[in-house]
């Protein structure tokens, strides 16, 4: 019996009866989350906040994490079982400042769904001198996800849904030079590595974690239209992709053609929750399904098997101890 997806075993789909334009309606179904609680990260706008109104309707208290307390506040207030609490991702004080807080609330945490990110920003680093991308798409979602192990131990089949993206396919991970020292920086190959990075880190915190009942998976939401991703982009860049015309107007044909907000939640919400998921993770997913392997040169559905294989999985969870001065053990 496969035990774990090292090197993409389990990457086979389901017969889970849903598709690219499932929403979040379609695959909450019948999911009741009555006395769970979850936390959300990036959870006031976009997928985010579409994922937190599924949840709560569902019956499960949210904890969103805000940088902007005032934006969060009135974005979420219309929503019942909500809590939200100061943290900042690009800052390791302020996650730890929060995972002190809630563990010492003395809850269990059923769902850790860690959705916040960045994409097509210019090159800035943190306070230790760590690239944002790396530092706010896979460090924090270590530190975070590290720190509130208790938490999710007491649930007692706990579950860590960890966003990724089709553009982990811009890059694998780099690890001879990670933090862009050595390399000129380009945007999307920093946005892919740290993506990758995810995959590898829900890959091998599932192969480590299940045995304390917690399960790990790795998301890819689809194209979406009308989330705050794309704030910093370039228009040049965005043309390149087709989403803007000559003159800067969106192309409307290619938008028609993007996943809706409550279609790219569909698949946080269901790895968070369908049962057939139970005796399975480290899988990546999109489209409510667990994807297949994309084994050609170009971008493509599916996942690379260079982001799930067990060499540098256990190597990159070494290399973040390192980067972060986190020990991270299950």
């Amino acid at each position: 019996m496969k035990t774990n997806n090292y090197n993409g075993v389990l990457q086979e789909k389901l017969n889970t009866g849903f598709n690219a334009t499932s929403t979040t309606s379609d695959v909450s179904k019948g999911i009741d989350l009555t006395d769970k609680v979850a936390i959300v990260t990036g959870g006031s706008t976009g997928i985010g906040l579409e994922t937190v109104k599924t949840l709560s309707e569902a019956g499960a208290t949210v904890i969103v994490p805000a940088r902007n307390i005032e934006k969060a506040r009135q974005n979420l207030q219309n929503i019942k079982n909500v809590e939200i609490e100061e943290m900042d991702l690009i800052d390791s004080d302020s996650i730890t400042r929060f995972t002190d807080k809630f563990l010492a609330s003395g809850r269990q945490l059923d769902l850790l769904i860690n959705n916040a990110g960045i994409m097509f920003v210019p090159l800035r680093r943190d306070k230790r001198g760590i690239e944002s991308q790396l530092a706010t798409n896979y460090l924090a979602v270590f530190q975070l996800t590290a720190s509130l192990i208790p938490a999710l131990k007491k649930a007692n089949g706990a579950r860590v849904v960890n966003l990724s993206s089709q553009g982990h396919q811009f890059s694998p991970f780099n690890f001879e030079d990670p933090n862009f020292e050595e390399r000129e920086y380009e945007t999307l190959a920093a946005y892919g590595q740290s993506k990758t990075a995810i995959n590898l880190f829900s890959l091998e915190l599932d192969n480590l974690a299940k045995s304390s009942g917690i399960r790990a998976y790795s998301v890819h939401p689809g194209n979406i239209w009308g989330t705050e991703l794309l704030r910093e982009a370039p228009l040049e860049m965005l043309q390149n992709f087709g989403f803007y015309d000559e003159k800067g107007n969106p192309v409307q044909e290619v938008i028609a053609s993007l996943k809706t907000i409550p279609q790219g939640a569909a698949t946080t919400i269901w790895a968070a929750t369908s049962p057939l998921l139970n005796n399975i993770g480290g899988v990546y997913c999109e489209d409510s399904n667990i994807a297949e392997l994309a084994l050609g040169q170009e971008m493509e559905a599916g996942v690379k098997p260079y982001s799930l294989d067990e060499t540098s999985a256990k190597r990159l969870w070494k290399l973040t101890q390192k980067l972060t001065g986190i020990t991270f053990e299950v």
